[in-house]
């Protein structure tokens, strides 16, 4: 199978020893579709003799049957194992290959080259030192080849293999190959890069890639394999200050303490000082358990049980670092995020950021900016769609602990996951930490919550009602006040479309402005609630996420929701504004319930049929069953 099939045979320890001396380099590739990555990859397995004999077997007979180079290998074969990439002749997901030769081991990640599969590029060179983007000769520059090169810049990825393939395909010709070349360091000359080294190749015929080709007599550099072999890429992770976050508590019984995780940077000894991030108290490590027993020492990328000196606490999540270099602590931070659902971001929605084991709900408060990949330059923006970058301000719902991604890409990164549907929905690269109002003093007041209740003689509640424009709320909220002030209670109303005359009228009718119109309402609401008023509020409020968040920052019980349950076509015969007519007839956008969804509330505490009463039989039915409550 491999070149080292001899020393195999004849003395297998020394084999292992000389497998266990040898570096690692971890490298991708990626750009554009068909540029040849898979077969690229294909051809290094191939030419490394890292090729099985039951999978050269397999690798002929699906070249015949699937193959795309007739009688010929297609080395892509050996990549795209997925039926669907078999099928299409395209990478959908990340695929990992190990090979190794005689100077170092090789970990490489094929990436897809599809804008729709973005996502899967970023997963694979989140964890690779080099980056090797392949630009088809006939083609150049591509989208898809910018987009895979700032994102590989984003995530810290500073050398950088420029293969320009299907060289066969120009008749290696060499202006083709200097153009292509001017063209890219061009675009590439402000993304960081600290290395390119361009390759002239041919996947398909294997030119440069293990063996200099006649073919290209004016190139004089190295192959592919020379220069991956030879890359110097320094351990940066073993050089930086320790840090590792706690992924458990092991606690077996009374007399044992330890915490478990991956470490992700530095080197510890019993006997260092380490810092629990969130609170700045300090121990000393006392003992490095692993399955094998006790540790001398622990490095980046080790696994380890943490025994400490002190009894301190430390719970899941909390991060362990070098106590003269201690990791940042905060709820809001600066990042560069890349958005990789195809539900677009929503500034001001609720999401769950995970750093590591550390989860908390958190929200994108600021859009600053996004970045387009062809030119690199900052354009402003409301959302990010599908495969965008931008760069924004993250606010989480309690602190965390983090490195800027620059200084630590291990303790720099997070994933923001969709509360509903539970899809990872965003990657993000933290640049720095940001001062928030909370961070601010708290100003404690006498008067508070319960005094005012108790003043006005009532329970502050916030009755929501929701439900598609036109389907009766505001008038349904109307009545239900005028009753429950004939009863001495204490209300105010928050009507929708009464409030975009004033505090929201910078917003518009968006999904974006939507979530923001719905959260201003709500901390509104709270105010309200907090000086002891029956706050109504009535707003189409047509996302759930939008309205959990808003029963989230209340206290339980406080939030009662009220659905007005009401048919569209219903709706539509009520409209009196055109609204709905306008949207028909494609003069006006963003009208829930036509080209904008609306998400009907899965448990509601109340729910009224806005076309089977009317208004006021539906008002006196919601009054008698909050008396009830």
């Amino acid at each position: 199978m491999a070149h080292q099939s001899d020393l195999i045979a004849e003395d297998i320890h020394a084999y292992l020893k000389t497998q266990e001396e040898k570096g690692m380099l971890r490298f991708i590739t990626c750009g554009s579709v068909d540029d040849g990555k898979s077969t690229l990859i294909g051809r290094l397995l191939w030419d490394s003799k890292m090729v099985f004999e039951d999978q050269l077997a397999a690798l002929e007979a699906d070249s015949k049957r699937v193959g795309t180079q007739g009688e010929n290998i297609d080395y892509a074969l050996l990549l795209d194992g997925l039926q669907a990439e078999r099928e299409q002749g395209i990478t959908i997901d990340v695929a990992y290959r190990f090979f190794s030769t005689d100077k170092r081991k090789f970990i490489v990640a094929d990436t897809p080259g599809h804008e729709q599969y973005t996502r899967n590029m970023v997963t694979g060179a989140s964890t690779a030192q080099v980056a090797v983007i392949l630009i088809d000769a006939r083609k150049g520059v591509l989208t898809q080849t910018r987009r895979h090169s700032y994102l590989v810049s984003l995530v810290g990825i500073r050398n950088v293999v420029l293969a320009i393939n299907k060289m066969d395909l120009v008749d290696y010709s060499a202006e083709r190959f200097q153009a292509i070349l001017e063209e890219y360091e061009l675009f590439a000359a402000g993304l960081g890069f600290e290395q390119v080294t361009a390759i002239p190749i041919s996947a398909l015929e294997g030119d440069n890639v293990l063996m200099h080709s006649d073919k290209t007599p004016w190139y004089q550099g190295p192959t592919l394999m020379e220069h991956l072999e030879t890359v110097q890429v320094d351990d940066v992770a073993a050089s930086k200050p320790f840090r590792m976050r706690v992924q458990w508590v092991n606690r077996p019984n009374l007399d044992f303490r330890g915490f478990c995780g991956t470490i992700a940077s530095g080197v510890i000894r019993p006997g260092d000082e380490v810092l629990v991030s969130s609170s700045g108290q300090t121990s000393r490590i006392e003992r490095i358990v692993t399955m094998d027993g006790d540790l001398p020492e622990a490095v980046a990328g080790q696994a380890v049980t943490l025994t400490l000196t002190d009894e301190i606490d430390i719970s899941r999540g909390d991060m362990l670092g070098a106590s003269e270099a201690r990791p940042y602590f905060a709820e809001q931070f600066e990042a560069s995020l890349v958005w990789l659902h195809e539900e677009a971001l929503l500034p001001g929605r609720s999401y769950l950021l995970k750093a590591g084991s550390s989860t908390a709900p958190a929200q994108v408060s600021d859009l600053k900016f996004k970045v387009n990949v062809n030119t690199l330059q900052q354009e402003p923006g409301k959302t990010l769609a599908l495969n965008e970058v931008g760069v924004c301000t993250i606010s989480a719902s309690k602190p965390i602990s983090f490195d800027r991604y620059l200084d630590n890409g291990g303790t720099g990164n997070f994933i923001l996951i969709d509360r509903l549907t539970n899809a990872t929905v965003g990657a993000g690269m933290i640049s720095a930490p940001l001062q928030r109002g909370t961070d601010s003093h708290w100003q404690s007041l006498d008067i508070d919550k319960q005094a005012h209740a108790e003043l006005k003689g009532q329970s502050p509640k916030v009755l929501w009602f929701t439900g598609l424009p036109a389907a009766g709320k505001s008038t349904i909220a109307n009545l239900v006040e005028k009753k429950l002030h004939s009863l001495g209670r204490h209300t105010y109303i928050l009507d929708g479309d009464n409030l975009r005359h004033g505090i929201n009228r910078d917003l518009d009718y968006s999904d974006a402005d939507q979530v923001e119109h719905i959260r201003r309402v709500a901390e509104m609401a709270k105010l309200f609630v907090d000086s002891g008023l029956i706050v109504i509020a009535s707003v189409v409020s047509p996302f759930r996420s939008e309205r959990r968040m808003a029963r989230e920052i209340l206290e339980p019980g406080e939030f009662i929701e009220i659905f007005v349950d009401t048919p569209l076509e219903v709706c539509e015969q009520r409209d009196t504004t055109g609204v709905y007519k306008k949207a028909r007839a494609g003069e006006l956008q963003h009208v829930t319930g036509i080209d904008s969804i609306y998400e009907p509330p899965e448990s509601p505490e109340i729910v009224v049929h806005g076309a089977q009463a009317s208004p006021e039989e539906i008002a006196e039915q919601i009054v008698k069953e909050l008396c009830r409550r």
